[in-house]
Order: C-alpha cells, then structure tokens, then sequence
C-alpha cells in the first residue's frame, strides 16, 4: 500500500450517527479508547473511495487510511472498506 496521500477528506458531526459493523467496533478496542471510539461513532465522511457517506470509524479501520490532522483525512485510496463493513 502507497503511503502517499491521493485524497483529503474532511471530517463533520454526523447529522444522524451511521451504524458501525462489531467486527469494526472489535477490531479497534486495542487501538483506540472507548471515550475516543465513542465521540468517532458520531461523525462521517464522504468516502471517495465507495462514493458515499460512511461512519468514520470504517475510515479509521479501513486499509486506505494514512492520518487524520485537524479534521481532515489522508486517503491512499486504495481498495477501500470491505463491503461487508458499509451497512446501509
């Protein structure tokens, strides 16, 4: 995978919170604090990548993701999330 940034996505409140996959939920328990996994279920971000607006700790976990810096996501824009985790 490229380390090299190919988009710059930013980060907003979520008007209604997007449902997140457990296995996501799992995969970031070691990662992450419950305070900081909590407040991150309450934003988006329109992925580039799928084309639509996912929750985002799918971005976080997601293969693609580099950083995030002042509300704004580096994207490699690579393969994107498994299908799996997109929930409706």
């Amino acid at each position: 995978m490229s380390t090299e940034t190919k988009f710059k996505v930013k980060v907003y409140p979520a008007v209604k919170p997007k449902r997140v996959p457990r296995v996501v939920s799992e995969v970031l328990k070691g990662g992450a604090s419950p305070k900081a996994i909590s407040r991150m279920k309450k934003e988006s971000v329109d992925c580039p990548v799928v084309e639509k607006e996912v929750a985002f700790l799918v971005c976080f976990a997601c293969p693609s993701f580099l950083r995030r810096v002042s509300g704004v996501v580096d994207c490699a824009g690579g393969n994107g999330p498994p299908s799996e985790w997109l929930i409706g």
